[in-house]
């Protein structure tokens, strides 16, 4: 995990009474910029968040300068050392950043001149602002990729365990429950089935992730403003340090792009409709009127006006914090779809949506997690609602098709006969044999006609059903492919 708590102190040292300037633009200027134009211009207020990222791409140009005889290794000795002691200082709260810094990177540097001097200003050769932010937040956003990726697969394997624990054993039976669709009964299912779900949603989340990461994982730095650069710079060097597959290889694209952020932030917004999904569910199940689950005080709170009330608030919020990622994807989107190559100004608002999907999965999903862990279901609940429901109407009809009848003919059948129940305040499980036949001369009165919940699970027993024995086996794969997807893991820190 990044170490994002260690954020630079408002009170920045430095070595003589004179404040560096902290512009590294400021040559063809004579007049003073408009304070709120440099309010509006300013992004170290959040990107100060890319302060390692920014000192590891620094030192990695800097060895390759001095690989390739651009700079003299003295020098790239003294900034080397320089940005060790910023990223020590930085980590111990010896060191801060002056808050008035432009952005992060004239932060960095400020504080180097501080404590090297005039040969700070040699480690921005062959590289520009365009490129070193860009390579920064790929820095930062490919290790917070692996963070999500170990929460998530820490959920997957909760849901393992309670589907585990769902499918019951010798001398238990599984737990069942109604599967819904429209949110109506529709037909029986077993609990292990649908918390599986869950499970194969966040592992396609996972791979989307990867996905991502491989394109992510090239490096732009090298490509200067837009143009390249004018040294014998090797790029390739610089991604092998920084543990990048590659290097972009068209320097107009590499400073204007941020394809790589609206990946993830298209994964983010399909990660926390799964996580929405099962939000609501969970409000529902935890209502009066369902009773299928009861949270943990720990993920609940109260009213402060009703003393009864225990609110579902994690689950809640999950809910809702699906419109803030989904308003970071569409909201950056926006910022993009206009812009001629290569870099605009514009393209500085990519930042703070990429940090707030980041902090708000970062929170969530364990807090979901935590929900889902603690969870109490209450599975008698759940079987007396699955009586008289009509979800094992299905079963009936199918009955029928075996016994020779089409299934439009069989579906017909069995809707008048589920109106009759209707009519008469009764279940399917409450027909006579004598009235299952006045319906089709083909009920017999074997126990298969009663369709219980129990035998209707049974029956669906196809690849991908919920039998125990076919979730069993679901069961098994899930576990399988959970221990083969290792963990994220390409940040060279």
């Amino acid at each position: 995990m990044t170490e994002d708590n260690n954020m630079p102190k408002n009170d920045a040292p430095f070595a003589s009474s004179e404040k560096p300037s902290l512009k590294l633009w400021g040559g063809r200027f004579e007049g003073e910029i408009d304070k709120l134009s440099a309010q509006l211009n300013n992004s170290y207020s959040f990107d100060c968040r890319l302060w390692r990222q920014d000192i590891r791409g620094s030192i990695a140009h800097a060895t390759m300068l001095g690989e390739c005889g651009i700079l003299p290794e003295e020098d790239v000795r003294v900034i080397i050392d320089g940005l060790q002691r910023i990223e020590e200082g930085i980590g111990n709260g010896t060191l801060s950043f002056d808050p008035e810094a432009e952005d992060i990177h004239s932060a960095v540097e400020s504080l180097l001149r501080t404590l090297i001097g005039t040969t700070a200003g040699k480690l921005h050769t062959a590289r520009s602002r365009n490129d070193q932010v860009a390579t920064d937040t790929r820095l930062y956003l490919r290790e917070h990729i692996e963070d999500i990726d170990g929460l998530l697969a820490s959920f997957q394997s909760t849901l393992l365990d309670r589907a585990e624990r769902a499918l019951g054993s010798e001398n238990e039976s599984p737990v069942i429950l109604s599967g819904y669709t429209h949110l109506q009964h529709a037909q029986p299912v077993l609990l292990s089935h649908h918390l599986l779900a869950y499970f194969w949603m966040f592992f396609r989340d996972r791979d989307r992730l990867r996905d991502a990461t491989r394109r992510l994982n090239l490096l732009p730095l090298g490509a200067g403003a837009l143009a390249g650069v004018n040294y014998p710079v090797d790029r390739r060097r610089v991604a092998e340090l920084l543990g990048f597959d590659g290097v972009i290889p068209n320097s107009m694209d590499a400073v204007s792009d941020r394809d790589f952020i609206l990946d993830f932030l298209s994964s983010a917004s399909i990660i926390i409709m799964h996580c929405s999904r099962m939000a609501e569910e969970l409000i529902i199940w935890n209502s009066p009127e369902f009773r299928y689950v009861e949270l943990d005080d720990s993920v609940t709170t109260g009213s402060s006006i009703m003393p009864q009330k225990k609110n579902p608030d994690v689950a809640e919020l999950a809910r809702g914090k699906a419109g803030r990622i989904f308003g970071d994807l569409v909201g950056f989107l926006t910022v993009m779809k206009g812009l001629p190559l290569a870099y605009n100004k514009d393209m500085q608002e990519d930042k703070e949506p990429l940090f707030d999907a980041i902090d708000t999965l970062t929170i969530l999903i364990p807090a979901l997690n935590k929900t889902i862990h603690s969870a109490v279901f209450n599975t008698e609940r759940m079987k007396e609602a699955l009586s008289r429901d009509f979800s094992t109407a299905t079963d009936l009809a199918d009955l029928l098709v075996r016994r020779g009848v089409p299934f439009r003919e069989a579906h017909h059948v069995i809707g008048r006969m589920v109106r009759y129940c209707l009519d008469g305040k009764i279940g399917l499980e409450d027909l006579t044999l004598e009235e299952r036949k006045s319906f089709s001369p083909l009920f017999q009165g074997g126990s298969e006609e009663t369709a219980s919940p129990e035998g209707s699970v049974r029956l669906r027993a196809s690849e991908g059903g919920t039998s125990p024995e076919a979730v069993r086996k679901q069961l098994d794969l899930a576990r399988d492919l959970f221990a083969g997807m290792l963990p994220l893991r390409i940040s060279n820190t």
